[in-house]
């Protein structure tokens, strides 16, 4: 059950370039696979509810499909983060197709929004030695998890259980701006943010949390 919702301490320790963790003591939102119409904006207005800041980690055809919801994303304070442009795994390729859809991205924000990215995180969160070495030529940080909601199964007996058992101080946590997610995805939120209050855990925000 561990490993499917935090990943061993072997993985983190071989691949210890790769933050897994908040740096600071609080725990740190992420949102995977958006911007997509409905979803996004629910997390937004439920993140400004409780004034909370985020990291979404999108992919560039989405953003390109909706670039609205991307300047909304940015414009009410949150970060975006590289999921590559096409959400396809990177250890499916080689290194010169995998550097085009990170770049891609990235180049993508900077001239249509000039945001400049310093944040990747790797679809299917498959990667290898490989992805390591091109992210650090590139200057972008791999930003893991250490809890896996999978609200992504549309279940959100799922997700409590997930939350219940591994929801910590130093959490980076993974909600999902999809289809997928859309029903339970306000209710998600707002669990984690009642079981962080009952466990006294704090919200961080992306600057402080990925140092």
């Amino acid at each position: 059950m561990k490993y499917k919702y935090n990943p061993p301490y072997l993985v983190k320790k071989i691949f210890r370039s790769f933050q897994w963790e908040s740096k600071c003591n609080k725990a740190l939102l992420t949102f995977d696979d958006g911007p997509i119409p409905q979803t996004t904006e629910l997390i937004l207005k439920k993140l400004n509810e409780d004034n909370l800041k985020a990291v979404f980690f999108c992919v560039g055809d989405n953003i390109r499909k909706f670039p609205d919801l991307a300047e909304a994303i940015i414009s009410e304070g949150h970060t975006i983060g590289n999921h590559t442009f096409n959400h396809k795994k990177l250890t499916g390729m080689n290194r010169e197709e995998s550097i085009k859809e990170i770049v891609s991205f990235n180049n993508l924000l900077q001239d249509n929004f000039n945001f400049k990215v310093k944040y990747f995180r790797p679809p299917y969160g498959r990667f290898n030695l490989s992805t390591s070495f091109t992210l650090k030529k590139m200057n972008l940080q791999n930003v893991m998890w250490s809890l896996l909601t999978y609200d992504f199964k549309n279940d959100f007996s799922v997700v409590k259980s997930s939350v219940n058992y591994y929801l910590k101080n130093n959490s980076i946590i993974i909600l999902h701006d999809s289809i997928k997610s859309s029903s339970i995805i306000s209710d998600s939120i707002q669990y984690i943010i009642d079981s962080a209050v009952l466990k006294n855990i704090q919200f961080g925000k992306p600057e402080e949390c990925l140092r």
